[in-house]
């Protein structure tokens, strides 16, 4: 192997050293890596790092992923002498659902799978395992095993109305009149 990894397949290389060197420490504050690209720019790269746990990420535990990734990378010497621009994030709704982690994280969210063999579905994920999600398809369960599946992405509802929780007052209907 060595050096005929020269080019794009050097950044590859990289991103998963990286990635091995982040995930411990980036589980033992509860996140998952999710993705890890190098890709240049100019004379430096960027390194996007996307994270995920569940309950989802907020913006301050985004911050917290940052620091603890800046002090491995300045304890290693993965990333060599080109500078780089680090990016952490957390992972989009457009990452496809790969993982069966991904699809207990989007539990109630609507998906469109596309099957290595029939028509795609639409449904929302009602349950999900190791192995094998069930769908609720226009109120029919369909179980989706994992290994059929060629592509899951989660699709974007602008005005679904989610249910109201107990102890947190209704909508009003005023305020869509605005």
């Amino acid at each position: 192997m060595g050096a005929s990894h020269a080019g794009q397949s050097g950044t590859a290389a990289t991103a998963t050293r990286v990635e091995e060197e982040l995930i411990a420490p980036l589980a033992s504050l509860g996140f998952d890596v999710e993705a890890v690209e190098v890709t240049p720019a100019g004379k430096r790269r960027v390194l996007r790092i996307a994270v995920d746990k569940d309950g989802g990420v907020t913006l301050d535990e985004v911050a917290d992923a940052t620091r603890a990734v800046g002090e491995v990378l300045d304890s290693s010497d993965v990333m060599g002498q080109q500078p780089y621009t680090l990016e952490v994030t957390s992972r989009g709704v457009d990452r496809p659902l790969t993982l069966p982690r991904h699809w207990r994280r989007n539990h109630d969210r609507l998906v469109k799978v596309t099957p290595h063999e029939g028509d795609p579905l639409i449904g929302r994920i009602t349950a999900s395992g190791e192995d094998s999600a069930t769908l609720d398809v226009s109120g029919t369960a369909h179980e989706v095993a994992f290994d059929d599946v060629k592509k899951a992405m989660v699709q974007i509802e602008f005005n679904r109305k989610r249910p109201v929780e107990p102890d947190e007052p209704a909508d009003s209907d005023a305020e869509e009149d605005l």
